[in-house]
C-alpha cells in the first residue's frame, strides 16, 4: 500500500481566555484557533513496526499512533516521516498538527478505519490542540480544547509571525503555572461571554481587533514584539498560545511586509496568509 502524505499547518490563537486550574490539574479555556501558512509535511506508510523519522525529539506523533493502534485493536505498524518548518515549542501547535496529520493518514491505512468520533477521542487523549487539527477551518475550542465549534471568520488578512530570538520558552505547563501564580483565572465566565460577544460581531477582518487578548501573554513573557507590531500598523497583535511566538494582523500584504522589515534581524519573521 502506497504511503500517504499531508500538509500540517501551524495555528495562531486569535484569542485565548483561561480559567483557574481544575481539580484534574487542567485549565478550562475558550480560544479561537486559526491555521496559517507555515507548514510541516507528514508522510505515513506501512512498516513492520512504528518508526518516526525526521524529528528526533518527537513524542506526540508516536503517542498518537500508539493510541490509534490501541483503539483500533491493530498493530502500530507505520513509518512516519516529518519535514519540519513550524518552529518547535513556539505556541504554534506544530507537534499537535503533525500528530493530527499522522492520525488521519494512519487511520486511512487501517483495514477498518475508525469513525471520525472515535478518531476525535484518540486525538483528545493525546493533546489539547490535536482535535482542532483533524478538520479544516477556524474554530472556537472550549473545555481543555476538545469541544470544537466551527467558525466562519474572514480570511482576507495577512499575518506577520515573529519569533523572538532572545526569549527561551519553558514548557507549556510552566507557563500555566506562572499564570496561576500571577492570580489568573477568576472571572473566566464573564470573559468567555465577552469573547462570544466579540465573535458574534465579526463581519470583516478588522473586527478581529475586538477579540479579548491572550490571558497567557504575561505568563509567557509578554514580548514587546506585540507592541512593536501594533506600532507598525497591525490592527491586532498578540502572543500565540503559550508563546513565545507573536503575531500581527494586517489588512494588506504590503503593510505586512513593511512591518516585517521594521522588526529588524533579531527575530525570525514570516509574512503569511491564513489557511482554511
Amino acid at each position: 500500500m502506497r504511503a500517504r502524505r499531508a500538509v500540517a499547518a501551524a495555528k495562531i490563537n486569535l484569542a485565548l481566555v483561561v480559567g483557574p486550574r481544575r481539580d484534574d490539574g487542567l485549565h478550562e479555556v475558550a480560544t479561537v484557533l486559526q491555521r496559517i501558512d507555515v507548514c510541516d509535511r507528514v508522510e505515513v506508510g506501512a512498516a513492520e513496526r512504528l518508526a518516526v523519522d525526521g524529528f528526533r525529539d518527537d513524542t506526540i506523533v508516536r503517542r498518537a499512533l500508539l493510541g490509534l493502534a490501541a483503539e483500533a485493536q491493530a498493530e502500530p505498524s507505520w513509518r512516519v516521516r516529518i519535514s519540519k518548518e513550524i518552529p518547535v515549542s513556539a505556541g504554534l501547535g506544530g507537534g499537535s498538527a503533525d500528530a493530527a496529520a499522522a492520525l488521519r493518514l494512519a487511520n486511512e491505512l487501517l483495514p477498518e478505519p475508525l469513525s471520525p468520533e472515535r478518531l476525535h477521542l484518540v486525538a483528545s487523549s493525546v493533546g489539547a490542540d490535536v482535535p482542532f487539527f483533524l478538520e479544516p477551518g477556524p474554530k472556537l475550542a472550549e473545555g481543555t480544547g476538545e469541544r470544537l465549534t466551527p467558525l466562519e471568520l474572514p480570511q482576507d488578512f495577512w499575518v506577520v509571525l515573529a519569533l523572538p530570538s532572545e526569549l527561551v520558552k519553558g514548557s507549556t505547563g510552566e507557563v500555566y503555572a506562572r499564570f496561576d501564580a500571577l492570580g489568573g483565572g477568576p472571572g473566566f465566565r464573564e470573559r468567555r461571554v465577552e469573547l462570544l460577544g466579540a465573535l458574534a460581531g465579526i463581519d470583516r477582518s478588522a473586527d478581529l481587533a475586538a477579540l479579548p487578548p491572550n490571558d497567557l501573554a504575561e505568563a509567557a513573557g509578554a514580548s514587546p514584539l506585540a507592541a512593536r507590531l501594533r506600532e507598525a500598523g497591525a490592527f491586532r497583535a498578540d502572543v500565540s498560545g503559550a508563546g513565545p511566538a507573536v503575531y500581527g494582523l494586517f489588512e494588506t500584504r504590503r503593510e505586512a511586509r513593511a512591518a516585517a522589515r521594521r522588526l529588524g534581524r533579531r527575530e525570525r519573521v514570516w509574512v503569511v496568509a491564513p489557511v482554511w
